[in-house]
């Protein structure tokens, strides 16, 4: 008998190699938190490259946008002085009237990569991309992920978004920074972290040096916020709230600390001020002035801005540009702090609520009551706590829907929405007209399936709530598409279609394709530069106020535009300008943008945006020629000076005229300076 010897076991096969670091972060990004279901992360990826698609298509056909920040840039790119100020150009005579925080942005990708359409707007696009992203997190934290992918999405639909991350006005980084700092506050609430406090203060400090005063009508709000709701004693929340107001200080204080302290003949002028003030541009032109329509050397009101009252948000104007969502998010913000009513004090939802119906409520107040300067795109403050509220609130009550009063509360709330709708899309008659029988079509049997939804399977309530939301984000969406396919140049910009109803006897009536940006086919500093006219749907030119100087004889621009400048003009205008600080000097600074970024050289802006400010003044102006500095002054616009304001530039103008002949060069009228140095 043969004994038999078992075979030796199998070497165990080896544990699989772990992943590349790179592989695993990748994983991860795909993937996101372990709680969330396997669809969010994409949809979150899918929501983000959406919105930088609709951000970044065909950017180049805006031109330069607005000018007025585009030559600032410009100027910042080349002087570092200019960069610190937020000076109009390069040989610093002027500067914005705002802060520089957006300005320094533009100017540093302009440094990177030359002066184009694209490094002055992407940026801007890439701002919007990251106010969706950071939105999305904020609601994420206090409602899920689908909520946040809610409040997204209506943000990155909202048109007046659409048209800010597209441009170059300081409004697409103030809704970041303000953004940034609402999402920094839901997370430090819950712990009662200082040092996130902290970070809101710094956040908001730097939105402030982006536009001022605006950045401050959100801290009211932020701070009962802290004090009601975070989980800390109240001794302790008190202290938190004073080290968050002395980095708010801090942060946007020490810029304006540095121009005021430096002296007047060591910097350029404060441009917007009557006495070479930060300080008081902060409180006058940019402060209490827009609440009482006092700002000294402004535009003055105007038709087309809308009648300050509680309606103003709902009008002609600004409806169609932020308002889609507006009574939605009202209605449904008094219905989450009932649902949350006995919570306790420390209730994230409840802290979430309050912080973006403050947002809401103070700024929208604001925008409805100032007598002021008001412009329609200044409503994309709004938007991020419009789209936060719908979300917020409107996942509350969608959980309960199972009790009668949300779910009615749901059903009326999408049956206005998809009314309110129709009512806009019926402002604009001729842009789709049957998307509003869509929509309407469309909510109504949503809100007639969302009375039985605590009864219908899954996969019904799934396409009852896909119905919902189509149905009110449909009519916004299309406005918002219409808007990226639109050029848009000028100062005062407008989002969607033309609408009836605006008189168009404003500013910002219009506000589409226009002057302002180089022609189709001609090349700016940094390439070039199409700019194809308006599609049918968009307002063709910027509409001015009578008297802006829009068009006049003399020169192409105006003082809320700047005109397109002919190669012509610009060989004539650079020839022997070696040795001068200023190529050219003319009234306003849109004016003057337009001539700098085509030459590329310092154009001297008297009287700063509205040609209303005192610099330079006469004798100053008069020294500058002596010293031969300035080589040409281009004719046209006088200022204006009605509401208070220098008549420096009106004076200039006039002892140019009586000293120098003046000669037309293809349609622009110059006077050549350079015979006084002679």
């Amino acid at each position: 008998m043969t004994a038999t010897v078992p075979a030796p076991p199998a070497p165990a096969a080896p544990p699989p190699a772990p992943a590349p670091p790179r592989t695993r972060r990748a994983a991860r990004l795909l993937r996101g938190p372990a709680a969330d279901p396997r669809w969010v992360r994409p949809a979150l990826l899918g929501l983000l490259a959406g919105t930088g698609v609709l951000h970044l298509w065909d950017l180049s056909a805006s031109g330069w946008a607005n000018a007025f920040y585009a030559a600032a840039a410009q100027a910042g790119s080349q002087s570092w002085e200019a960069f610190f100020y937020g000076s109009s150009d390069a040989a610093n005579s002027i500067t914005v009237d705002k802060p520089p925080a957006s300005l320094w942005v533009m100017a540093l990708s302009v440094r990177l990569f030359g002066l184009s359409s694209w490094s002055l707007l992407v940026p801007q696009a890439l701002m919007g991309v990251a106010t969706v992203g950071l939105l999305y997190l904020a609601v994420r934290r206090v409602a899920g992920p689908g909520p946040g992918l809610l409040a997204g999405a209506a943000l990155a639909l909202t048109p007046v978004a659409t048209l800010v991350f597209r441009f170059d006005n300081p409004d697409a980084l103030l809704v970041l920074l303000m953004t940034a700092a609402a999402y920094v506050l839901t997370r430090s609430l819950e712990r009662a972290s200082t040092r996130g406090l902290v970070a809101v203060g710094v956040l908001l400090g730097f939105a402030f040096l982006t536009k001022t005063l605006q950045a401050v009508l959100v801290v009211p709000g932020f701070a009962l916020v802290w004090l009601v709701c975070a989980p800390t004693p109240l001794r302790r929340r008190l202290l938190q709230l004073l080290a968050a107001g002395a980095a708010m200080v801090v942060a946007g204080g020490w810029w304006v600390a540095v121009v005021e302290l430096v002296p007047a003949a060591s910097r350029p002028y404060v441009g917007g001020s009557q006495t070479n003030s930060v300080w008081e541009l902060i409180w006058g032109y940019n402060g209490l002035g827009r609440l009482t329509g006092e700002e000294i050397g402004s535009v003055g009101a105007a038709p087309g801005w809308g009648d300050a009252g509680i309606t103003r948000l709902f009008g002609a104007a600004v409806g169609g540009q932020v308002a889609w969502l507006l009574p939605a998010a009202l209605v449904l913000l008094v219905a989450g702090l009932v649902a949350v009513g006995r919570a306790p004090r420390t209730d994230p939802t409840r802290a979430a609520l309050l912080t973006w119906g403050t947002w809401l409520g103070v700024t929208g107040l604001t925008f409805s009551l100032m007598a002021g300067i008001f412009h329609e795109y200044y409503t994309v403050a709004l938007a991020p706590a419009i789209a936060a509220l719908v979300a917020i609130a409107g996942a509350l009550l969608w959980r309960r829907r199972g009790q009668a009063w949300p779910r009615l509360l749901l059903v009326l709330v999408l049956t206005g929405t998809v009314l309110w709708a129709w009512v806009l899309l019926g402002r604009s008659a001729e842009f789709l007209p049957w998307l509003r029988w869509v929509v309407l079509v469309l909510g109504l049997a949503a809100a007639a399936a969302l009375l039985a939804v605590h009864r219908l399977r899954r996969a019904v309530v799934v396409l009852v709530l896909a119905a919902g939301i189509l149905a009110g984000l449909g009519g916004p969406a299309a406005y918002a598409l219409q808007t990226a396919a639109t050029p848009h140049t000028g100062a005062i910009p407008t989002a969607g279609p033309a609408v009836s109803g605006d008189d168009g006897s404003g500013p910002g009536a219009a506000g589409q394709a226009g002057p302002g940006g180089p022609p189709a086919g001609t090349a700016g500093p940094g390439g070039a530069l199409p700019g194809p006219a308006a599609p049918p749907g968009g307002n063709a030119t910027t509409v001015v106020p009578p008297g802006s100087g829009n068009g006049a004889p003399g020169g192409p621009g105006g003082l809320l535009d700047a005109g397109d400048v002919s190669d012509e003009v610009v060989a004539a205008l650079t020839e022997d300008a070696a040795g001068s600080t200023w190529v050219a000097a003319t009234v306003g600074s849109n004016n003057a943008a337009g001539f700098q970024l085509a030459t590329g050289l310092p154009v001297m802006a008297v009287g700063g945006f509205t040609g209303s400010d005192p610099s330079p003044t006469l004798e100053q102006f008069q020294q500058y020629v002596a010293d031969g500095e300035i080589r040409w002054f281009i004719g046209g616009d006088t200022g204006m000076a009605g509401d208070g304001g220098s008549t420096a530039s009106a004076e200039i103008t006039a002892w140019v005229a009586e000293n120098f002949p003046a000669r037309t060069v293809d349609g622009v009228t110059v006077h050549d300076l350079g015979e006084a140095a002679a």
